[in-house]
């Protein structure tokens, strides 16, 4: 299962003289891991490479060093920790001697899978939503099986035949709620997905 950060987290590495400062913050949108970019770069640094990922989504950028030495090993930081919705900045103070493309990646990879081995996690955990649509008789038995499955009720409306109530839980005890749902009205509940 992959996870997130708790909180951001900093690890700080220094090699043959130059200084990686990997921060690292948890990021919910694609947009939110560019406008977090900013303020965790450092202008007087020599650079500010970064990569992030958000589900099948990802992004990296080795701002100016060697082409595949710097974002790209900080991405595989962030899927070999098994993190999910993760932005790193790598930042690197330039100390007056070069390290080679190989240096390079085991200095970047190296600062942000650090960085995340130490910072606190927090397991993702993928909701499923669906609604749920009753006889008025059926009303408070379904109550009373939503409140056993752990399901949280987000919406109930009422219409000429009955109550429809979307519901939200975790995805793997969807399939589950839902038999517990149809045992406990007889099969008289209909579900359908919001949309």
């Amino acid at each position: 299962m992959a996870s997130t950060l708790a909180a951001p987290a900093t690890h700080l590495l220094d090699v043959k003289h130059s200084r990686f400062l990997a921060n690292a913050v948890p990021v919910d949108s694609a947009e939110a891991a560019q406008a977090a970019l900013a303020p965790l770069s450092d202008a007087t640094a020599t650079h500010n490479c970064w990569a992030w990922r958000i589900g099948t989504l990802y992004r990296s950028s080795d701002d100016g060093e060697p082409a595949g030495t710097a974002g790209r090993p900080i991405l595989a930081a962030i899927d070999g920790q098994g993190c999910d919705r993760v932005l790193v900045v790598v930042t690197r103070w330039f100390g007056g001697i070069k390290l080679g493309a190989g240096g390079l990646v085991r200095a970047y990879g190296g600062a942000a899978a650090e960085c995340l081995r130490r910072a606190e996690k927090r397991p993702l955990i993928a909701f499923a939503e669906f609604e749920v649509a009753c006889a008025f008789p059926d009303l408070g038995t379904l109550h009373a099986a939503l409140n056993a499955g752990g399901a949280e009720k987000l919406e109930e409306r009422f219409e000429a035949e009955g109550a429809i109530l979307r519901v939200r839980l975790p995805a793997d005890r969807a399939d589950d709620l839902k038999t517990r749902l149809r045992d406990a009205t007889r099969d008289r509940v209909r579900f359908t997905t919001p949309g």
